[in-house]
């Protein structure tokens, strides 16, 4: 999956966060929804200009963020 034919970053949308290509639906909405019990059938009926593919796009760009998080120095947790 190219991600970059479906997310975008443009700092003149949504001050730059990752969002869905053609939309100002971020990758923090999808997640957010998701995390709160969302189901797919859900989210996409909300945001009817997504489709399935949106969804797992978003799943794998998290991912992919993590892994990059986890490759990078320790750094510690402010408690």
């Amino acid at each position: 999956m190219d991600l970059t034919e479906l997310i975008t970053i443009d700092p003149s949308v949504r001050g730059g966060k990752p969002c869905i290509r053609g939309t100002r639906i971020t990758v923090y909405d999808i997640l957010e929804d998701m995390a709160g019990g969302m189901s797919d059938v859900e989210i996409l009926s909300d945001f009817p200009s997504l489709t399935e593919e949106h969804l797992r796009a978003v799943l794998l760009f998290a991912a992919q963020r993590e892994r990059r998080l986890a490759a990078s120095p320790p750094h510690e947790i402010a408690a």
